[in-house]
């Protein structure tokens, strides 16, 4: 039986939005009750923020706890009004439907901000992380075409130094006044708030995220409007039948990356349920568990190298009280979620997704046998297969690659200006993640390893290209090849092998050249290990063979 969905009208007068789980319990019953409902109209900013301001403008959607530990809380209303304004200014410098605008900022009420502004006049979203170096910044926004870019005062001389390679770069807004750049808070204090947002359908593009570069220069995965309508499954059953009354919502990932942004700070606004937003330049244990006691935050998105932190410190202070705890990206193991459930009071429930194509498989405590290990079983509303090398799902316990059934909300649209990538991804019916993994007997997902050179580190996710190509540019490289090896709490690290020219001088080098990747690119790319070597292993037709290397 099909259980009718609520309307708009109903989930507005209630005062929640409605949920895509409309019974919570087992999880095969939960799968085959679910039924998508996407709306032919669809825009992030009205159901994340317009719909709850005029239900109740000073209801709190964000807590923002700032580096000295002051909090201010930011209403419905607070952030309807300054977006409305920020929209009405960029429109008038050009802005228009489809136009990219970047967000190169840490968590905060800037962030939201300016993608509301961006989604209300159909411009799309580019989330950039705050460490990102000129040329890994240089490429982006050339790539993307950027024609805004809204930073901080920091961020300014990076910017500087590649805007005239950027001839589509417009204008540069800051969030404290500088010389050179458009005042942020003083441009939304002068203008008016934004008469009419531009209508969007929900299949047109709201956010750009480049992906870590696997195989090539990083690509920009270009998302719809939907695909936040994608994430909630996810995001109801991982935080065990979300929302309830109390929950609040802190994630240390940074909100420029799909993690941060999709697993909880944008979902958690749907559902008009608060979040906290605080910068962390380098995650802390004891900071994160006052932080939770303050606040008192009850659902955490926490990337697997915080987790292996907070066990490794002092116990929890006395008074915290989570109620649900989402991770992913690589398993934790029997060990860790045993800690988690019995010294933080709740399980962490793992799920697993990418940037095409995010949190389509989990494993939930509350609603199914957890098999330590696993990556899960299939979110209600997502078909996930492994499939062979034609196409083919595989039998119970054969390894093949982990495939998304193609047409999910969830599922990007295309790679920016990459049709060829674009056809690639997909195989007749089904979207290749690119991961080899197994499925067992029971519908349980085990992942495999993957088919391509990408870096697990400390959760993210980092390609070697990119990074080879920057230590290419050091005048004594002659080639360099990048792989990650075993850490016990980043999983894995950040390893250059490296050919030097003839005459070159090892003394030195290797810090000169961890430090010129944490400058061009950032900081959580460099390698923490350099070795230098006579010659790098190569397949007849010249290639690294990272494989071997790793081996």
């Amino acid at each position: 039986m099909t259980l009718s969905p609520p309307s708009d009208a109903d989930w507005l007068a209630h005062g929640r939005a409605r949920k895509l789980i409309a019974h919570w319990g087992d999880w095969h019953e939960m799968r085959d009750r679910f039924v998508w409902d996407i709306p032919k109209a669809f825009n992030i900013a009205e159901r994340c923020c317009d719909s709850w301001a005029a239900l109740d403008p000073t209801r709190v959607a964000l807590t923002h706890v700032a580096p000295d530990g002051t909090a201010h809380d930011w209403s419905f209303g607070a952030l309807k009004d300054a977006s409305d304004r920020l929209a009405t200014v960029l429109r008038a410098r050009g802005v228009q439907k489809g136009d990219r605008i970047a967000v190169l900022l840490g968590q905060g009420p800037e962030v939201l901000i300016s993608h509301f502004a961006a989604y209300k006049l159909g411009a799309v979203v580019l989330p950039l992380f705050t460490l990102f170096g000129a040329d890994a910044l240089a490429y982006r926004l050339s790539d993307s075409g950027a024609r805004i870019v809204v930073t901080e005062a920091d961020s300014l001389p990076k910017l500087d130094e590649i805007r005239n390679d950027l001839p589509n770069l417009a204008d540069v807004f800051t969030t404290t006044t500088s010389p050179g750049a458009r005042d942020f808070w003083a441009d939304i204090a002068a203008a008016d708030p934004l008469p009419t947002p531009v209508n969007t359908l929900a299949e047109d593009p709201a956010v750009m995220i480049y992906t870590s570069g696997t195989t090539g220069p990083p690509k920009g995965v270009l998302h719809a409007h939907r695909f936040l309508l994608g994430h909630l499954p996810c995001v109801e059953t991982y935080n065990e039948d979300f929302p309830q009354s109390g929950d609040k919502g802190w994630t240390p990932a940074d909100w420029a990356w799909i993690g941060g942004l999709m697993d909880l700070a944008l979902p958690f606004l749907y559902f008009g349920v608060p979040i906290v937003s605080h910068r962390m330049r380098k995650f802390d244990a004891a900071a994160a568990y006052a932080l939770i006691a303050d606040q008192k935050i009850r659902n955490l998105f926490l990337p697997p190298t915080a987790l292996k932190l907070m066990r490794q410190s002092d116990a929890p202070p006395a008074g915290i009280d989570i109620r649900s705890i989402g991770s992913g990206g690589e398993s934790l193991g029997a060990g860790l979620l045993d800690w988690s459930r019995d010294v933080l009071g709740a399980p962490v429930n793992e799920f697993y997704g990418q940037t095409e194509c995010n949190l389509v498989l989990s494993s939930v405590a509350g609603a199914m046998a957890v098999k330590p290990g696993s990556m899960g079983q299939p979110v209600p509303g997502h078909e996930v297969a492994v499939i062979d090398a034609d196409g083919t799902p595989c039998p119970p316990g054969r390894m093949g690659e982990i495939a998304v059934r193609a047409g999910d909300p969830v599922m990007f649209l295309r790679y920016w200006n990459l049709p060829d990538k674009t056809a690639a991804k997909f195989d007749g019916d089904w979207m290749r993640t690119g991961d080899l993994g197994v499925c067992d007997a029971d519908g349980y997902f085990t992942f495999a390893s993957r088919d391509d050179d990408v870096i697990t580190s400390a959760g993210y996710r980092i390609g070697p290209s990119e990074v080879e190509n920057c230590l290419q540019t050091h005048p004594d490289v002659a080639m360099a090849a990048v792989i990650g090896v075993p850490d016990p709490v980043r999983t894995e690290a950040v390893k250059a092998v490296v050919v030097l020219r003839d005459g070159a001088k090892q003394a030195g080098l290797a810090d000169a050249l961890i430090q010129l990747v944490r400058d061009r690119i950032s900081p959580h790319v460099a390698p923490r290990y350099v070795e230098f070597v006579a010659e790098l292993p190569m397949t007849a037709t010249g290639k690294i063979m990272r494989r071997t290397l790793r081996e």
